[in-house]
């Protein structure tokens, strides 16, 4: 029992200074509310990687044909948009060389696009993964043989800090991880889902959180989508006709245009009022305000930051928080986010924000009234 405890430390000890590394050295400027300008398609396994295989049906040409399709679909509605693949032909592609494509290309979207199988059962339909802690043994199963790959790269183990796909402790790891990203990769994940079901009329197996690899490495909102079953028959044909790919792409791009409408919506709102408070700040230097969610104004309504969104209770203190004093916390449902500071002025916020990205890259203003969180454009409309 002590010899396992202390590789469980040993391994949290490593991947964490594995992911702060992979951030340090990757992480990009913006955040929430800007402009999709480039998106990283990721058609997953290619070349000695087959995936998920059913006779003559393989994942990797699956995936391909339908990321392909989707690209084509963005480029034809969206021409100042810059579509870049991961793979655009039967090759193998390195796990991590995926997310740093995305990286280095400073996307504003990545989708890893995937075929599902079981073993057994009849099981059918579509599911969306976003980062996240796994819920369910049947979530970590899909992690785990995504994350496989990685046994077909030279010196793994170097690579991944010692990382184990097959073991469960390994995925200790992500109950630390915090995503600054969740929200959006959950909207685009819903949007997803939601016209599977809609427009390609496939069945609706949700959105689901699990510990992706590919997903962790990457410094954007990122979703991994699941687009179907190889062991199901009228699945799998589906999967592999021309119409089916088409309709799987389709479904995926009208959920792409969905998030960007969005996202730009949001970012065109925030330029207008970027300028507009007149207010000063409410005092941000007191030591270790480090109460849930207590408002400091009059009229309870002010702006924040907000730097973490965690599935874990950490305490809001500066030594917990990279020395930031003016931490609070507020969990809605099993999720507890983290904000710092509190502001009368969105101006101020934003400032604040600037300076906090240097520590948290996701770093984005969020709105207060009567300690809930509402849209920041309401708030500032009652200013």
């Amino acid at each position: 029992m002590k010899k396992r405890k202390k590789y469980t430390w040993l391994l949290l000890l490593f991947t964490s200074y594995w992911i702060l590394g992979s951030i340090a050295a990757h992480a990009k400027p913006g955040g929430p509310g800007s402009t999709i300008k480039t998106v990283v398609i990721d058609p997953g396994h290619g070349g000695k990687d087959s995936g998920a295989a059913y006779g003559n049906a393989k994942e990797k040409d699956i995936v391909l044909d339908i990321a392909l399709k989707l690209g084509n679909y963005i480029q034809a509605s969206f021409p100042d948009v810059n579509v870049i693949y991961t793979r655009n032909r039967d090759v193998f592609v390195p796990l991590y060389r995926r997310a740093a494509i995305a990286n280095k290309n400073s996307a504003d979207l990545f989708i890893s696009i995937h075929v599902n199988a079981v073993a057994r059962g009849v099981v059918q339909g579509t599911e969306t993964y976003i980062l996240g802690q796994h819920r369910t043994e049947d979530n970590l199963e899909v992690a785990k043989k995504e994350n496989a790959v990685i046994l077909l790269e030279d010196d793994y183990h170097t690579t991944y800090e010692g990382f184990d796909p097959n073991s469960s402790e390994s995925y200790i790891m992500f109950e630390l991880v915090q995503d600054e990203y969740m929200e959006q990769s959950a909207m685009l994940a819903s949007a997803v889902q939601d016209q599977f079901r809609i427009h390609a009329k496939r069945i609706d197996r949700s959105v689901k959180q699990a510990g992706f690899l590919v997903l962790r490495q990457t410094t954007m909102p990122s979703v991994l989508i699941e687009t179907g079953f190889l062991n199901h028959p009228a699945e799998r044909q589906f999967l592999q006709s021309k119409s089916g790919q088409e309709h799987l792409a389709s479904a995926i791009f009208k959920a792409f245009k969905e998030y960007k409408k969005k996202v730009e919506a949001r970012s065109s709102f925030n330029m207008v009022t970027e300028t507009s408070g007149r207010n000063s700040p409410i005092s941000n230097n007191s030591p270790d305000n480090n109460v849930e969610t207590t408002s400091q104004n009059s009229t309870n309504i002010y702006f924040s930051v907000q730097i973490a969104s965690l599935s874990n209770n950490v305490e809001p203190s500066a030594k917990n928080f990279k020395g930031e004093h003016n931490v609070f916390m507020q969990k809605k449902g099993k999720t507890y986010r983290y904000f710092c500071g509190r502001f009368n002025d969105v101006q101020q916020a934003r400032e604040e924000q600037k300076r906090l990205k240097k520590k948290y890259s996701g770093a984005f203003v969020v709105a207060f009234e009567n300690d809930n969180l509402v849209p920041v454009e309401t708030v500032v409309r009652k200013l």
